[in-house]
């Protein structure tokens, strides 16, 4: 209960149903270890938050640039929601430590994980729509999230790494980089795609998200990183 209040404040947001505060905080890991408690894992709650998430900054960047094309917003939306800006804002509000994980998960550094981080601050921002509705849910994105969006375009964030990468290997190797499905996993409503990043036939990096295309861009920005182009 404390640590509920504790972060009650932080975030500035009071929940009248602390179950559904607890259940944002839920990794399906702790379910498989706890199936006789009753309590249900967090991925309902990130489902709703992301499609939360993704309205009010299309809002956001509609009102605010209405001379901006639409592929110039896209590219805003998609810094402002990938998950390592919403991993990023995890760690910063200690989100990590709230988290109700497995033994096996715990001991691998769930925590610290980047996707584990952002899905909690998706199926947070989907609590907080549950609870308090979408006035509520937008304060907090607008608060801990959109407030980022200047900084992001000027030091240019928003070039995504698929982009950028195929850039720089067309100039560098004169061939356009392309991607492979390495493997994929979990049910329909809930995949992980593991994607491939290649030159010719060298795998440079992997990336792994929860479309096809999100596993793309984890993918480059690993081969960003691993060539030393970032």
């Amino acid at each position: 209960m404390e640590k509920q209040k504790e972060l009650e404040k932080k975030i500035g947001i009071k929940f009248k149903n602390k179950k559904l505060l607890e259940t944002a905080f839920v990794h399906k890991s702790y379910i498989n270890e706890h199936k006789n408690e009753g309590i249900d894992d967090n991925e309902r709650l990130e489902f709703l938050g992301d499609a939360v998430l993704e309205l009010a900054a299309t809002k956001h960047l509609f009102e605010k640039y209405p001379d901006q094309t639409e592929g110039e917003m896209t590219a805003f939306r998609s810094a402002l929601v990938k998950g390592k800006h919403l991993a990023e804002i995890a760690i910063e509000l200690g989100l990590g430590e709230y988290l109700l994980l497995s033994n096996g998960e715990e001991h691998s550094g769930g925590r610290q994980k980047n996707y584990i981080l952002a899905n909690t601050v998706e199926s947070l921002i989907g609590a907080i729509y549950v609870a308090n509705g979408y006035d509520s849910a937008e304060k907090f994105i607008k608060k801990f999230i959109l407030i980022r969006l200047d900084e992001i375009i000027k030091n240019g964030l928003h070039i995504d790494s698929k982009s950028k990468f195929q850039e720089i290997v067309q100039e560098k190797e004169e061939v356009t980089p392309h991607y492979e499905l390495i493997s994929e996993e979990g049910p329909d409503h809930n995949k992980k795609f593991t994607m491939g990043a290649y030159i010719r036939e060298e795998l440079i990096a992997k990336g792994v998200g929860k479309s096809k295309q999100v596993a793309e861009e984890s993918a480059a920005t690993a081969a960003l990183n691993k060539k030393k182009w970032d």
